[in-house]
Formats: C-alpha cells, structure tokens, sequence
C-alpha cells in the first residue's frame, strides 16, 4: 500500500516510490517534548477517560459527524478517491489500525481538523484540497492521522467547545475569564501539538520538500513559481533573531489568540527535526513502540519537556530570549538593557535647542 504507484486525479502525477512503514510505532516517538509531557500526564491521570466519556454528553460531537454528513462529501473509494489512497496508506504507513473517517467540506480557506472524542473524524476544506500537489496533501493527511494516533482529537474537540462556550457567555466577567485562561492553556498546548503532527506528516510523505512547499502554500497561496522554500526558511530566521523587546513582546501577543504556530515557525522545526538524529532514528527502524506506552515515565517526559525548553531559550536569537539566559548567567546592567529594549513605547521627549538634544536612536 505504501508503493501504491502513480495517482492521476486532477493532481500532480508523481512517481511510485516505496516509503517506509512503522509497525507498532508509539506516537511518543514524534510528539514534540512539550506536547508528549502533556499527554502523558493526561493518561496517567487516574479517572481520565471517565471524566471525558462523562463531558462528552456536553459536546456536540454528534452534531458535528451529523453535520459533515449531510453537509460535506465523505472520501471513500467512490469520492475523492485520491484522498482515500492517502488515508489508507498514511494509517499503514504509521499502523494506525482503525481508518478515521474523512469528509471534504466546502470552504475557500485552506484548513484541516481531526475532532471527535470518541472516534477522530478528518475534514479538510476544498480551499486547501486545490491548493495542494499530491505529494504536499499526502503530507497534511499524515498530519491528520498524525493527530489522531496522538489522541489530540479529543483536546481540540474540548478546545472547539470551550472557544464557542467563551463566546456565549462574554457578558459575565468572571466567568468569561476562567473559560479564557483555559482556552489560552489549551491553544499553547496546540501549537505544540501542530509541531508533532507536522513530523507525522513527514514520516508519512518522506519527502521534506513536500512539506515545505506546503506550508509555504498555506502562507503565500498558490503561486509556488514566484516562491523559494529557501527564502521562506530565511523569513523564520529573520523573525526568531530580528527586532528588539518590543518586537519580542508584539511576538507573544500575535501569537496568544492563534491555534497554529505561523507557517514560517512550522518550516523551521520541521527542517530542524529532519535533520536531526531523532529523525534518522526513525527511518533506520528504532523508534518507541506502542506497547510500551504504559510504563512511559510522567516525570522523564516533564524533565524532557523542561530541557527542550531550556534548550529552544538557550539558542534563540529573540531579544526577550537572550535577556532571559543572560539573567540566568548573571550578566550586568540588565536594567538598563531593558529599558533601551523598551524606549520605542514611549512618546520621544520634545527636542530643546539644538540638534545635540534630538532622541537618539537606541
């Protein structure tokens, strides 16, 4: 299934070529440090499916399989049968035994989910569906059943509900508070949740280009002839090491409200994590099975965590990231630094006499 060949459907025909196949292989074995503490801790967490089989009477997740049935267009072997060749092998690819279903909604903009608390289910828009080549939705449907292998259907369902209860009940301050810390909560651990999901894609794809090009599509449209993936890439830099504390501030609160990291963050971390040894690990045939699941460590997964942390501050290039690690080391007139970072806030004071008293720059 994972060499099924040419597919011409409207798309990109693109060679056969046989991909690697993970039997048994844990989800822990791709999930980004922060996101795989989380869901550790989650399922070690006595009382836990009890607590959500409980919540799910509250969620309207019959509503939404009732809704994409009779509004969407399920994928099977009738419809959409290029994108049902992709479910079947992303599932083989990474020995998900049970096929979610997957439904193709009307929707110009690019997006894909995986919901459900019970059982996934997949839907991707028709905007996203015509932006893509082939080998680039092989890898967002890899993403998807990445998802679903994690058990992150059930944290974006809860997220999805939250998001709308929020909006319902706006007009009582308290309470409207709460619900947000925890959304806010939930979407850090999303983002974190999308990083993992992009390295499924990539162990489902096999093919890092793909990968990139698509997510530079999801930023810059279908205009792949007057793009470069290289000078994508270069825009991430660019944003992790320009600017100064305002920026670094401005940064956070761009991204606070976003279930997604932005596209440009994504392409890094993905290229980062291609290269690395965890990755060849992978496709060498070593990676954690499933069955070892159970006696995964709550705390060696928090410590992971931490480190990984500690590690993505330590090598930042962010102005706010550098201030953090040279107060760790103790460095001087960290004080002053601070207030320099932060002299674009305030209105200049007005000049008095000549040139020599403009403000500088800082």
């Amino acid at each position: 299934m994972s060499d099924d060949g040419q597919q011409q459907t409207g798309h990109e025909r693109v060679p056969s070529r046989q991909r690697r196949r993970f039997p048994g292989i844990s989800s822990r074995a791709y999930e980004h440090p922060a996101d795989r503490s989380a869901l550790v801790a989650l399922r070690k967490l006595s009382g836990f499916d009890t607590v959500f089989k409980a919540l799910s009477g509250l969620l309207p997740e019959r509503s939404l399989r009732l809704l994409f049935l009779s509004d969407s267009v399920r994928v099977s072997e009738r419809q959409f049968q290029h994108l049902h060749d992709m479910l079947l092998d992303a599932c083989y690819i990474l020995d998900l035994e049970k096929v979610p279903p997957m439904y193709v909604n009307q929707d110009p903009q690019p997006n894909a989910m995986c919901i459900g608390l019970d059982e996934p289910i997949i839907v991707v828009t028709t905007g996203l569906v015509e932006l893509l080549d082939e080998e680039e939705m092989r890898a967002v449907v890899g993403h998807e059943v990445g998802h679903a292998l994690s058990g992150h259907s059930v944290y974006r369902t809860i997220l999805l509900f939250l998001t709308s209860l929020a909006l319902k009940v706006a007009w009582i301050p308290l309470g409207n508070f709460a619900i947000m810390a925890i959304i806010t909560a939930l979407r850090e651990w999303f983002r974190k949740s999308e990083l993992s999901a992009d390295r499924a894609g990539l162990l489902v794809g096999q093919d890092v280009r793909a990968s990139m090009r698509g997510l530079m599509k999801i930023a810059g449209g279908n205009h792949l002839h007057e793009m470069n993936v290289d000078a994508f890439l270069e825009q991430a830099e660019e944003y992790d090491s320009g600017g100064d504390l305002r920026d670094s501030v401005l940064k956070i609160l761009n991204v606070l409200p976003r279930s997604h990291p932005f596209a440009t963050i994504r392409a890094a971390e993905l290229k980062k994590w291609a290269e690395s040894r965890d990755y060849q690990r992978i496709m060498d045939g070593h990676y954690p099975r499933r069955d070892g699941d159970k006696d995964t460590s709550v705390s060696d997964s928090f410590r992971e965590s931490a480190a990984s942390y500690a590690s993505d501050v330590k090598t930042s290039k962010d102005p706010l990231m550098k201030l953090v690690t040279d107060l760790a080391g103790g460095a001087g007139d960290l004080g002053g630094r601070v207030r320099r970072g932060f002299d674009g806030f305030r209105s200049p004071p007005p000049a008095k006499g000549g040139p020599s008293d403009a403000p500088q720059e800082g």
